[in-house]
């Protein structure tokens, strides 16, 4: 929670634009001249990889400049619904009013301009852009239009994102994750309803967050230090979120990973036979730390030890 009431007067608005820029996104803030101090609140939550936040203040203008954009990058889409007060939005080459009870997207990936010109309340959910699959790259469609939330999947999203920020600090991590997972695949869901062919292509947004980081495991490969840790990180989720991903699937992301190399060994060694180099340096080549432990896993997978596999040139069957 950051509020100005406890600040002087000098402080409240610098110490507003820090906050917003900390917790909201890298963005210009500016207010109009006033006769009283300026007051604003804003409180955050994270759940798993969504951020919600509650912001009341008076009026002032967010911008996100080509500048802002090229010199702090920000990969999240942000989710707004327009509590009280009216807003004027303006992006990809669109301007609309967003009056209270309204929802309206905000691509931070992109230069933008949200004006609130009276004291207001709102709501965000930011959303990293991967973790909304195809949808993600078409939220330039819905952007700088103000939707309402007496139908589709805004009805819906609507009272979710209220109840998210009400209730976001009372919410264990493994219910978070979970519900992170939810809201992505809600706003993916509303984008392509708004979208102007109205159109649902593609797998859903985890299936393609799943394609994503089995690419991203395929390419470290050779990683020794490739992990459930480092996957999380470089996709911007939690360890138990990444879990959850794969949790229908009949392995573990440790075991993928595992089996992967092995995979890419017996390739390999039925590639080069029996030259150079040694059965150990191939393992060690894909990211396995300890031998032994690339012969079990081999022959778990394959039936055989490496050096038989290699002495018979077996073919090694696609993934």
């Amino acid at each position: 929670m950051v509020s100005t009431e406890s600040l002087p007067d000098a402080e409240r608005a610098p110490a507003w634009e820090r906050a917003v820029r900390h917790w909201l996104a890298p963005l210009s803030v500016s207010a109009p001249p006033s006769a009283r101090p300026f007051e604003g609140a804003l409180w955050s939550s994270d759940l798993g990889y969504v951020r919600v936040l509650s912001v009341r203040a008076d009026p002032l203008r967010l911008s996100r400049t080509t500048r802002l954009v090229t010199a702090a990058p920000d990969d999240r889409v942000a989710l707004v619904a327009q509590v009280s007060g009216t807003a004027a939005l303006h992006q990809d080459g669109r301007s609309t009013a967003v009056r209270p009870g309204e929802l309206a997207l905000c691509d931070l990936r992109r230069p933008f301009s949200f004006e609130q010109r009276e004291p207001f309340r709102l709501q965000v959910l930011c959303v990293p852009g991967h973790a909304l699959g195809g949808s993600g790259s078409r939220a330039h469609r819905v952007t700088g239009r103000a939707v309402p939330t007496g139908e589709g999947v805004a009805a819906l999203l609507g009272p979710f994102l209220s109840a998210l920020v009400a209730r976001a600090h009372r919410v264990a991590g493994p219910v978070g994750d979970r519900l992170a997972g939810n809201a992505a695949d809600l706003l993916a869901t509303l984008i392509d309803e708004q979208s102007p062919d109205g159109r649902l292509p593609g797998p859903a947004p985890r299936e393609q967050l799943r394609t994503l980081i089995r690419r991203y495991i395929d390419d470290n490969l050779r990683n020794p230090d490739l992990s459930p840790a480092r996957i999380a990180e470089a996709h911007r989720i939690s360890v138990r979120y990444l879990h959850l991903l794969f949790e229908d699937e009949e392995t573990t992301v440790r075991r993928l990973i595992q089996r992967r190399r092995t995979e890419a060994c017996a390739r390999e060694l039925v590639r080069r036979g029996t030259a150079t180099p040694t059965i150990s340096a191939v393992a060690r080549g894909w990211g396995f730390r300890n031998v032994a432990h690339f012969s079990r896993s081999f022959k778990a997978v394959y039936g055989h030890p490496p050096r038989d596999w290699r002495a018979a040139g077996t073919q090694v069957p696609a993934p």
